[in-house]
């Protein structure tokens, strides 16, 4: 009998085993997909995790494919449409802040050249790796997200608390917060040598 890899504890559901093992903490340059965690995370804001990966199709399909050159244009017609959007959470405010994400988001590429040049400066470039042993060690903010929160603010980002921050930070790869014992953990590591390790505890789990 092949014994089953060990994961971080937060990973139970099929949905969310399968994101953990293929995406969490896997470092992200791309532009659109780095908005498109922005408006998940934003969406999951009072949520479950497991309620936006329900809904992350519903996303793609509903914010065209995540592009936000498309989605900065979203007028009240559209916004209104969304709010319709079964495949969506329908909340007024979280809508309207993807599309003002969006603007703001297209500001940064056009200062920085791309969003992942602007994003990953918060972490100096390289991936974050803490020891964090259980569920118990995670937290919530670090000075990195409460430093990237302060200044999506001041951008004009709406749903950028320093919480929803981190997560983004978790997704993203630009910290590496697998367990010491999860198997993804490690490989990780080696495929980013040049990473940043720390033994500080820090933050958030899903």
């Amino acid at each position: 009998m092949v014994a089953m890899p060990k994961r971080c504890a937060w990973a139970k559901t099929d949905l969310s085993v399968a994101y953990h093992d293929n995406e969490w903490g896997v470092p992200v340059h791309d532009d659109r997909k780095l908005f498109e965690f922005l408006i998940l995370e934003g969406a999951q804001a009072g949520l479950s995790w497991e309620i936006i990966l329900n809904k992350r199709e519903g996303y793609r399909a509903a914010f065209s494919d995540f592009d936000p050159a498309k989605v900065a244009k979203y007028n009240e017609r559209r916004l209104e449409q969304l709010l319709q959007d079964p495949r969506i959470v329908r909340n007024r405010l979280k809508i309207n802040s993807a599309v003002e994400n969006a603007k703001a988001f297209m500001l940064i590429q056009k200062e920085f050249g791309s969003f992942d040049a602007y994003i990953w400066r918060f972490v100096d470039g390289r991936p974050i790796v803490h020891l964090l042993r259980k569920l118990q060690d995670f937290v919530a903010t670090s000075p990195e997200s409460d430093a990237m929160s302060k200044d999506l603010k001041q951008r004009g980002f709406k749903f950028v608390g320093s919480t929803i921050c981190y997560a983004h930070m978790q997704a993203t790869g630009m910290v590496n917060d697998h367990v010491i014992n999860c198997f993804r953990r490690q490989p990780l590591i080696d495929a980013h040598r040049g990473a940043n390790l720390t033994g500080r505890t820090t933050k958030g789990s899903r």
